[in-house]
């Protein structure tokens, strides 16, 4: 593994049972996460972000899931562990922000109580040395009188302290990889702003890797140095954050990036993509995903096995669709992505 590598990910499969029957909602993904890096996953909801996420450490219930494949961490397959070899892993060495901050948290447990956990689990501090770190962490991510939140619960607290909180948690035994699932979602903008310029200020006093899963490209835009663009349970398109924005290849990605509003442009409408990511047990699995959203792009552009293609170094491309994919009747109206003007 080369040494930039912190994580490896190779042909990771997650399957859910819908009735009686396996359904891939994570299906043969590859993915390398290297050291110090933003790495972003975006897609709309239902492409299998969050399952991959969760993935990672096995955090399904397993009742219902199956996982197969490769999670490299450290030359350990992490799917292979028991549960008591990933909880050594877990909130140690790699660590994770939900993205509902109120049913993460124990409502029955004062927020000092549910970090000192963490604490008590992964380290050898004693009580009173464990209670001077998790004041540290309260103001480190910014709570103004961490001796006060030390006895909060978490329903005392607004949904932007909250996810403080569980950022404290998330580094408090700095780990080399932070899984961050929608951080942001639920809270306003102001917030939103805030809460990103944390992990950005903590990633690099930490030299931590962040795998930042979101829809919002916004946010991708500002704080990702790599973007992972993930469809119907696929990678379709991986790149830098300079080339993904200023060159997207993939039509999923370039209908992505068409789709937010540009203040420079007067427009009718906006870019919308037609359809909607089909569910798990309606999804194809033979030939290119996205073609049933661009039905008006011949089935001759797209592969009967779809595989990647570099079009520079660093960024791959699923399917030769991208080759010469075009919007539908834009020039004519600015605007919906397969369909007309009435």
């Amino acid at each position: 593994m080369n040494n930039d590598i912190l994580l490896r990910i190779n042909n990771l499969c997650t399957s859910f049972r819908v009735d009686s029957r396996f359904y891939a909602a994570v299906d043969n993904v590859e993915l390398d996460v290297y050291k110090n890096e933003i790495l972003a996953i975006v897609g709309e909801s239902g492409s299998g972000k969050s399952a991959m996420a969760l993935s990672i450490t096995k955090l399904h219930n397993l009742n219902y899931t199956q996982i197969e494949g490769e999670v490299l961490y450290k030359n350990r397959n992490l799917v292979d562990m028991t549960e008591a070899e990933l909880n050594k892993v877990r909130g140690g060495q790699i660590s994770m922000i939900f993205q509902d901050s109120l049913s993460a948290l124990n409502p029955l447990f004062r927020i000092g109580t549910q970090i000192d956990q963490v604490l008590f689990y992964h380290t050898k501090l004693d009580v009173s040395k464990r209670k001077e770190r998790v004041l540290e962490l309260l103001d480190a991510v910014g709570i103004t009188n961490p001796a006060l939140v030390y006895t909060q619960y978490p329903y005392q607290l607004s949904g932007g302290m909250r996810q403080r909180v569980m950022i404290a948690m998330a580094i408090s035994c700095n780990p080399e990889i932070i899984i961050a699932d929608e951080p942001t979602t639920a809270l306003d903008v102001t917030i939103q702003a805030q809460i990103l310029d944390l992990l950005r200020k903590l990633q690099k006093e930490m030299k931590s890797s962040i795998i930042l899963i979101t829809h919002d490209l916004g946010v991708v835009a500002e704080v990702a140095d790599r973007v992972a663009v993930m469809y119907a349970g696929q990678i379709v398109e991986l790149a830098n954050v300079w080339d993904l924005f200023k060159n997207p290849q993939h039509p999923y990605t370039r209908s992505l990036v068409e789709s937010i509003p540009n203040m420079d442009e007067q427009v009718e409408r906006l870019q919308v993509i037609q359809g909607i990511v089909p569910p798990l047990h309606l999804m194809p699995r033979n030939g290119c995903r996205f073609s049933h959203r661009t039905p008006w792009v011949p089935y001759s552009l797209h592969e009967e096995t779809p595989t990647y293609h570099e079009v520079k170094q660093g960024h791959i491309v699923l399917c030769t669709c991208y080759k010469d994919f075009t919007f539908l009747g834009k020039e004519r109206h600015h605007g919906t992505v397969g369909s007309q003007k009435p």
